[in-house]
């Protein structure tokens, strides 16, 4: 977070490989390019850090996985519409 490692973990450390997680969930929907599968968090996320920090506008999260690539995202305000 904001160029600050906070969690740093391998899919090794999984209860269930990657193949296996998109074997299931292939079961019940089709996967197409692009969908993300939410695993769960590793160890040092906001709300189990002492004190708590939490992601505020204008932070940045930057996830890499070995293979794969680097994902950034800027965090933003929520945009509530009437």
């Amino acid at each position: 977070m904001n160029g600050e490692t906070r969690q740093d973990d391998t899919t090794a450390n999984m209860l269930f490989s990657i193949p296996d997680l998109i074997g299931y969930i292939s079961t019940f929907t089709t996967l197409k390019p692009g969908d993300v599968i939410a695993t769960g968090t590793p160890t040092g996320a906001g709300a189990r850090s002492d004190p708590p920090r939490f992601l505020t506008p204008g932070d940045f999260v930057e996830v890499e996985v070995a293979g794969v690539g680097v994902l950034l995202n800027t965090v933003a305000d929520e945009q509530i519409t009437a």
